[in-house]
């Protein structure tokens, strides 16, 4: 019976309309600390605050869930930001010159996946000026603007330039009121014989508006000068002869002003009407003195009811001593606390009355934008503490090395996390709100509690609430103090009395660290590398650098005990083979206190030490499995004892013994491999001989494979060879109960799958577990039984691509529950009575197999079809926007190209395809984290996450409304087919991120292949696959073999279909 292989298929309406129902993707939110930022303004009225960033992105934030952002066109760094107080517009300086007008805008509502969506408000440009130079000069620096000055009336901008000269813009119009222009050459007419010396001015350095004479400003030159001028008068009131300048700020009462100055030092200048000149300051101070001093650039003085002013500055530190150090100063009568910052300030603000009814300003908070975080001081409360962030926290405090999504977490395990991390904040926080609060937030509470775990370099596992908008810091947990390592943090002060506040009182200058970014790891073989969390049992699976593999418990009281170790050879005494990486670190072997949270009880050390590159808990089962470069293997931590260790070195694969270090010889062999692959596919091309065909069938057989050959839409797959290096590898492990021996009786299991597509099946013998369900963990601690392994299948992929993921389905086509959930009726129950089919994810293409005989059922190659290569893969459950109770299982791909590819389950068809993250974007791709209800997360910067939906129902975006006096009240919603433009320019298409406009409406579908409609699984229990993000030397050879792909998918022929399946069974 002739098969026909390339049979169009025509287009199905209900199948699309239900496609549109159930897809749609948008990018929806940008989690995490702005990258790169440049700038920071704070609307007192509004109670909003702006960051800019050299990437050219503009981003809001008010209360927690109230935030929105705006792009340039051109990527182009922001250098300053000013509010139009109350009236929701801002003012942008950029690095090319231009000044750029934005407002919040609306948008109507709109359609997206069969869904109303409500409508938009955006923060849009509507209007730019840049400073004419002199005629027949493109670029001149004498009009290059140095400071803005928004005046109190919102009318006038003040413009100070380079060369000296101040402008004034109308407002909103941004048109240039040139009769009002100050140049330097009318200012230096007043100024006293001795002064001038035939020398500028210099630039503007600061302008500083009168706070109680509207229209009246100080001007501050770079030389020292200080100049009141009367806007509306045009005329100098009084000059002021310092120093060279950096800064100036009024007192509130207008008799005084501050100046700081590049010496390290400030000057009080008194304000007296008819006093033309003054070349005294009342006092000048320069407190870290009397040796150089770095220059004081910004300097703050706010009063205060109990008579003492606030005197806050940045800089100014000893040259000699501290010249390296970030720091800001606060200073109030006889308290002096100097903040010392792990990276360097951008800018400050402090909120405070700005009521012009009131005598003083009573700071409440201080404000500090630094380069890799944002600081928030209390200045209420005695000693000055921080402020925790409910949002903008420094993703990568320490660098992000992997994720991972919990969803729909149990309230219990919720409060103890959220109690654990209050007791970690102790006294170190203050317990007053957030002063950032403009904007209410409108969204509904969240319908279930969202975890987002990452992976630390430094050791740490930090869970955050991604429930909503804003994502906030619960907790952290440390695994530096299971081991012996440099800085101890058994050391480390825990009470009220070692504060090092209140132990460093003697010491000048008074620093006092500040902030949580530390980017230095105490041993870099600390690195997270996989997390693996059982919510139900409150066990937590951390796997590291140096080959360690802790599982921890949740406790809510402190406990000081030792940790259990246990070391598994996964070399197995195989001979021939030496480890020349990193040595294992040493495990502490007394007792050590573990504060309240998850506290270890199970450290497993794998020899040889290299990096864990899977882990699978499942702690009905109490067992956890795990996986290295050399092998894997399988320990019961219950018994504390390894059940199975297996090796997966090939005879050639002594690159996996060097270990990570050498990864320059790893790229070098790479690079030689893809040019021997090259004349190897040259050199068979020339030896193909075409023979005659002697009979009909084979002139038939001939004329297909010609036909064939020319099928555009499937490219010639290159086998690699067995002795390709790091083929050991372990990709990926999965436990599941299902049949392995027999049809008729299922079990435990255990599957891993290799670098070289190698696939291992385990039946596991777990006492009280069977095929009755019987008993669980009672009955199995009670009898003396261990837990055995016997390896039931062996599975080769034919082209030996790295397995991606492996999961077991049951008799509906369905993912099987998580451990718990059937036995504790979470979720419905799998079906045992129909036969199971494992679903193998490979680097080329997707593959479902029967069980227990493991034979070919469907397949899709990716590779094939769509010249790309598989990196995550992850079962999903799409819910429909028209029928509530209608919800289809679908497998979502992502690719080495960035895009992302949905089929159906098991029947993997094409559903829809979206481009999602730029080819280039290898960190990106390598550290995407799917959610279970089809939304995701990957890195767009060190410290940002980039969350996106392809659910047409399931979406988090903010929804939130502001009060402005220019409008009436806005809802500020995130249109679904508005994708909020990128500030770090991720998007493939850069004119439509600067518009806010996505690359397609998310309803429009792509549908590579049409197909009849599938059925619709009414469970919503599903799997992540792979939950981890790291970057491997698989994620960079798509770049190193770009040459030999292309040749060989140009020039090879399709594979024929009576090719082996590639299976080999044991």
């Amino acid at each position: 019976m002739m098969k026909f292989r390339f049979r169009r298929q025509g287009t199905d309406t209900q199948r699309e309309k239900i496609k549109q129902e159930l897809f749609a993707f948008s990018k929806t939110v940008e989690h995490g600390f702005p990258h790169q930022p440049s700038a920071l303004a704070y609307d007192p009225e509004l109670q909003l605050m702006a960051i800019g960033t050299k990437a050219g992105a503009v981003k809001v934030y008010g209360a927690p869930g109230v935030e929105f952002t705006g792009l340039h066109n051109d990527t182009t760094a922001v250098i300053q930001i000013h509010f139009l107080p109350g009236q929701g517009r801002l003012l942008s300086l950029l690095d090319d010159n231009s000044i750029h007008l934005w407002e919040l805008t609306a948008t109507s509502p709109r359609q997206v996946g069969g869904a109303k969506r409500e409508g938009a408000v955006i923060l849009q440009e509507v209007g730019s000026y840049s400073l004419p130079g002199r005629p027949g000069i493109d670029s001149c620096s004498t009009t290059r603007v140095t400071v803005l000055l928004l005046l109190k009336s919102c009318d006038l901008l003040c413009i100070g330039t380079e060369g000296g000269g101040v402008y004034f813009l109308d407002l909103p119009s941004l048109s240039l009121k040139a009769s009002q222009t100050l140049p330097q050459d009318q200012v230096t007419q007043s100024l006293p014989e001795d002064y001038r010396c035939g020398k500028s001015l210099g630039p503007v350095e600061s302008l500083q508006e009168h706070p109680r004479q509207a229209g009246k400003i100080l001007i501050g030159y770079s030389r020292g000068l200080v100049v009141l001028w009367d806007v509306s008068g045009r005329q100098i009131e009084q000059l002021f002869l310092g120093k060279q300048l950096e800064s100036l700020v009024w007192e509130c009462s207008g008799n005084l002003f501050v100046s700081s100055h590049s010496d390290g030092g400030y000057s009080v200048w008194a304000v007296a009407s008819g006093d033309g000149n003054n070349h005294q300051p009342v006092s000048s101070t320069i407190p870290y003195g009397p040796f150089p001093c770095k220059a004081i650039n910004k300097i703050l003085w706010r009063t205060t009811e109990t008579g003492s002013p606030v005197l806050l500055y940045s800089g100014g530190m000893p040259r000699a001593s501290y010249g390296d150090r970030h720091c800001l100063t606060i200073q109030q009568d006889k308290d002096h606390i100097t903040l010392d910052f792990t990276s360097r300030v951008i800018d400050f603000f402090t909120v405070h009355n700005v009521e012009r009814e009131k005598e003083f300003d009573d700071p409440s908070a201080l404000v500090v934008l630094l380069e890799e975080e944002l600081v928030v001081i209390d200045l209420q409360t005695p000693g000055w503490p921080s402020m925790p962030t409910p949002y903008l926290a420094p993703l990568h405090s320490s660098a992000i090395t992997c994720s991972c999504h919990i969803t729909s977490v149990p309230p219990k395990l919720w409060e103890r996390l959220v109690n654990a991390g209050k007791a970690q904040q102790g006294h170190q926080h203050t317990p007053r709100s957030w002063p950032i609060c403009g904007g209410k937030n409108l969204a509904p509470p969240p319908k279930q509690h969202e975890l987002l775990l990452t992976g630390h370099e430094d050791g740490t596992v930090r869970f955050w609430d991604a429930s909503g908008i804003a994502l906030t810091p619960l907790y952290k947990l440390s695994t530096a103090n299971v081991f012996h390592t440099d800085c101890d943090p058994c050391d480390e002060p825990q009470g009220p009395g070692d504060d090092p506040d209140m132990q460093q009182e003697e010491e000048w200058p008074p620093f006092r660290k500040v902030g949580c970014f530390d980017p230095y790891s105490d041993d870099p073989r600390l690195g997270i590398q996989k997390i693996s969390l059982c919510k139900y049992s409150n066990k937590l699976l951390v796997a590291g650098t140096a080959g360690q593999v802790i599982v921890l418990g949740l406790s809510d009281e402190c406990s000081d005990h030792t940790v259990d170790v246990s070391v598994v050879d996964l070399l197995q005494d195989r001979e021939g083979f030496t480890w020349k990486g990193h040595d294992r670190l040493e495990p502490r072997l007394k007792p050590a206190p573990f504060p309240p949270g998850f506290q270890p009880q199970v450290l497993v050390q794998c020899i040889p030490p290299a990096s864990v590159t899977a882990v699978a808990l499942h702690a009905e089962w109490n067992l956890m499995a795990f996986g290295t470069s050399h092998g894997f293997g399988l320990f019961d931590y219950h018994r504390r004892s390894a059940v199975l260790a297996r090796c997966t070195l090939h005879p050639n694969d002594s690159l996996a013994m060097e270990g990570p270090l050498s990864r320059v010889k790893s790229l070098k062999k790479s690079l030689r491999q893809s040019f021997r692959r090259i004349r190897k596919s040259r050199v068979s091309g020339k030896k193909r001989t075409i023979t005659a065909p002697t009979s009909k069938v084979q002139e038939a057989n001939a004329a297909l494979a010609e036909h064939e050959e020319m099928a555009p839409i499937q490219r010639r797959i290159e086998p690699r060879s067995a002795d390709d290096s790091l083929s050991g590898v372990v990709r990926c492990l999965c436990f599941a109960d299902t049949f392995l021996r027999d049809g008729t009786h299922h079990g435990p299991t255990l599957w891993a799958g290799t670098n070289s597509g190698s696939v291992y099946a385990y039946a596991l013998e777990v006492p009280g577990i069977g095929s009755t369900r019987g008993s669980e963990r009672g009955i199995a601690g009670e009898s003396g039984a261990c837990v055995e392994a016997v390896l039931g299948k062996e599975i080769q992929l034919m082209h030996r691509a790295p397995v991606v993921s492996i999961c077991v389905l049951d008799g509906r086509a369905k993912p099987l529950p998580d451990p718990y959930e059937a036995s504790q009726d979470l979720s419905i129950a799998p079906d045992m009575s129909n036969p199971h089919s494992v679903l193998i994810a490979s680097e080329e293409q997707l593959k479902v197999f029967s069980l227990p005989k493991v034979s070919a059922k469907t397949k899709f190659k990716l590779t094939a079809h769509e010249g790309c290569r598989v990196r995550k893969v992850a079962l999903v459950v799409f819910g429909s926007t028209a029928q509530e109770d209608y919800c289809e299982h679908t497998l979502v791909c992502l690719t080495n190209m960035g895009d992302m590819h949905l089929f159906s389950v098991p029947g993997l068809r094409p559903q829809v395809r979206y481009d999602c993250i730029r080819k280039e974007d290898i960190s990106g791709i390598a550290s995407c984290v799917f959610t279970r209800n089809g939304q995701g997360f990957y890195l767009i910067s060190p410290s940002e996450y980039e969350r996106f939906s392809l659910s047409a129902k399931v979406f988090t975006e903010p929804l939130c409304s502001v009060a402005l006096e220019r409008l009436s009240q806005l809802t500020l919603a995130s249109d679904g087919t508005t994708v909020p433009p990128q500030a770090n320019g991720t998007h493939k298409n850069q004119t439509e991120q600067a518009e806010g406009r996505a690359e397609e409406p998310p309803s429009s579908v792509s549908s590579p292949i049409s197909d009849t409609p599938l059925d619709s699984p009414l469970s919503c229990g599903d799997i992540t696959l792979e939950s981890t993000g790291e970057l491997t030397v698989e994620d960079v050879r798509d770049f190193l073999t770009t040459v030999d792909e292309e040749e060989n998918n140009l020039k090879n022929i399709q594979e024929e279909e009576g090719h082996p399946a590639g299976i080999l069974i044991n």
